[in-house]
């Protein structure tokens, strides 16, 4: 089977800086990609560098460093008070950013191209684990159906583009991420960096009492974020939608579009406690219950990459423990840090 990426590749990671992106790159990076000597190059140019949502840029870009696979990390992302608040952004860039770069790759025959969507895809009330087959089969969920419509609209132009023309396009749909460059905004992050933060405060000033975030009920699956760079070269390396032994769902239509996650599920509460422990905070943990919940549980079903011979590596608590560390390191070091 032609694996569809090689060490001569020019591999583009759009997205390279940022917390998925940048897990991918070091991936390809360990891997032996990108290596000079062999022909490859691994490109992750910044916002300043190459702005996405710019179509004439993307093109100039493309003619100059001709990138022959190209993987889509970049995003306009963030939890549920961003995703509910900024509706028509998280719609609008998300939209201009995959189908600029998915358009163009296809018309300049980028052999192999890798699409991050989202677990936020599948509906509000799906039977758990969530199944791929479980896309398009009821309501999202309110508070961040804006950005899944667009990761969903991405998913089904990579898919047509296979259709109707033959383009090797795969997507891939992670669990929660969480890691090492990941935003630790106060309001606009995602739950668990928004925890870390939170309850390190809380701990450095003394504070008696931690408010969080909805009822603490519902569940997530978290994924580190270097099992999904690890995850994404050996997709690129070992699966193909033109493979025979391609996944397929119950009734034997072609997947195209993967979930990877971990395996397991937490509660919020659970999560809370697990970090306030980690983050040595003793205090009382309010749960303010006027605010949302969001999906009353996400877990993404596994068992396709699984057979396919993928499986996570870190579980959630070293990988808590190690993002604790790498928060408190920047924090203390006035290193680059998203807050």
């Amino acid at each position: 089977m032609d694996k569809g990426i090689s060490y001569d590749d020019r591999i583009l990671i759009a997205g390279g800086a940022g917390l998925a992106g940048n897990a991918i790159l070091r991936s390809l990076q360990k891997s032996g990609y990108g290596e000079e000597n062999l022909g490859g190059k691994l490109f992750s140019p910044k916002r300043n560098e190459l702005n996405f949502l710019h179509i004439d840029e993307v093109n100039k870009w493309f003619d100059i460093n001709q990138p022959t696979v190209v993987i889509i990390a970049a995003a306009k992302v963030g939890g549920i008070f961003a995703n509910d608040s900024y509706p028509a952004d998280f719609l609008l860039e998300n939209l201009k950013i995959q189908t600029n770069l998915i358009e163009i790759a296809w018309k300049r025959n980028v052999k192999k191209l890798l699409f991050l969507g989202s677990n936020c895809i599948y509906p509000k009330f799906s039977k758990q684990p969530m199944k791929e087959e479980s896309l398009l089969t009821g309501s999202l969920e309110n508070t961040n159906q804006w950005y899944a419509i667009a990761k969903i609209a991405g998913i089904k132009l990579c898919e047509s583009l296979r259709k109707q023309y033959g383009f090797n396009a795969i997507s891939i749909m992670p669990a929660n991420l969480y890691g090492p460059r990941d935003n630790f905004h106060p309001t606009n992050s995602h739950v668990l960096p928004a925890l870390i933060r939170r309850f390190y405060e809380a701990k450095k000033n003394s504070v008696e009492e931690v408010i969080c975030w909805g009822s603490g009920s519902p569940r997530r699956d978290f994924l580190h974020v270097d099992d999904l760079g690890d995850a994404s070269v050996f997709l690129l390396e070992n699966w193909s939608t033109f493979a025979e032994n391609c996944p397929k769902s119950a009734s034997g239509e072609l997947i195209t579009y993967l979930n990877v996650g971990s395996g397991t599920d937490i509660s919020i509460k659970e999560l809370a406690i697990l970090i306030a422990e980690k983050t040595g905070y003793e205090g009382d943990v309010v749960w303010d219950n006027s605010k949302p919940d969001g999906h009353p549980i996400k877990r993404v079903d596994i068992e396709k990459i699984s057979n396919l011979g993928w499986a996570p590596s870190i579980s959630l608590e070293d990988g808590i423990i190690s993002t604790i560390e790498y928060f408190k390191t920047s924090i203390e070091n006035g290193k680059f840090l998203r807050l």
